[in-house]
């Protein structure tokens, strides 16, 4: 009996803050392990996605958008993201098409020079482009690297996403299962809950609360009715932001909770209590202790 050979391997998604990876990683698994905000530097950690079919198994990692640095957290998350580029079989380049040509991807094809790994450009968001602009585009990026590949897609729409995931076969080695077929993401439950809780403070909050936020679960446990019990912190660096978390009698807070528990509930398949606590820990962005303690490792 001739059996296709099972194929297996790690492919980072790498760009600029905000033109998709996120919204493409969750399209490619079919379901939400990739918070979205249309706020730049959402993805903080590498989120490991997993994708299976009858012959091969792709494990994308998600990295933090490269950006100039602000703070420890931003270097830690340009660490975090050009340390993948040496891992993996393939580097997928993601840009926005509708915004065209910008000084960021050029800073990117920089880091790409010395990298020995295939990448492929993925042009985002052509559902937001005419037809005709996209040859002279495609032209523009050329110059900036020799790309294996350049394919154009809509990740929130799907267009072309089984073309650029066919195209990828290509780049596995034989390799073995790492994860069950079932498995979408290696990280623990505990981190996506915490992640679902952060996307929904993202959507409700002013610019200046974003990048001051993290979430922490503190305690997760079933209750003997079958009830997830989740009790989470929210950190934010000033009095200030508290405030605003909270809301007005606690409206802003209550919101994203609810939200948050529609999501988790939809993740976990069973019924949530979730409790959310605010505390202030000053400047903790640019704390290494703090960053520890929150789960920002170097290099990880």
């Amino acid at each position: 009996m001739n059996k296709t050979t099972f194929k297996s391997g790690f492919i980072a998604i790498i760009g600029r803050p905000n033109v998709g990876k996120s919204t493409l990683m969750n399209q490619v698994i079919g379901q939400k392990i990739a918070i979205m905000s249309d706020k730049p530097q959402t993805t903080r950690n590498k989120i490991h996605g997993v994708y299976t079919t009858d012959h091969s198994q792709i494990v994308f990692l998600d990295t933090p958008g490269i950006h100039k640095r602000q703070s420890k957290l931003g270097d830690y998350m340009n660490q975090t993201a050009l340390g993948t580029l040496g891992e993996v079989e393939a580097i997928l380049f993601l840009i926005d098409a509708s915004e065209g040509f910008g000084g960021g991807d050029r800073f990117i094809a920089e880091q790409l020079k010395n990298v020995q790994t295939p990448v492929i450009l993925v042009m985002n968001k052509i559902d937001k482009i005419e037809p005709e602009a996209l040859l002279p585009l495609i032209d523009e990026y050329r110059k900036l690297h020799d790309f294996a590949e350049i394919i154009p897609v809509s990740a929130s729409l799907g267009n072309n996403v089984s073309t650029l995931l066919n195209q990828l076969q290509n780049y596995l080695p034989p390799g073995p299962q790492y994860y069950p077929e079932d498995q979408v993401t290696d990280h623990p439950e505990q981190f996506v809950c915490a992640e679902l809780i952060r996307e929904k403070i993202l959507h409700m909050t002013r610019e200046e609360i974003p990048h001051s936020i993290a979430v922490t679960i503190e305690d997760m446990k079933v209750e003997k009715n079958g009830t997830v019990h989740i009790s989470a912190v929210i950190f934010v660096e000033r009095d200030s932001q508290k405030g605003i978390i909270i809301g007005k009698q606690g409206s802003l807070l209550k919101e994203v909770g609810k939200q948050a528990r529609h999501d988790i509930q939809r993740l976990l398949g069973s019924k949530i209590f979730l409790e959310l606590w605010v505390k202030v820990k000053k400047d903790w962005r640019n704390q290494e202790r703090v960053l520890r303690d929150l789960g920002f490792h170097r290099g990880q």
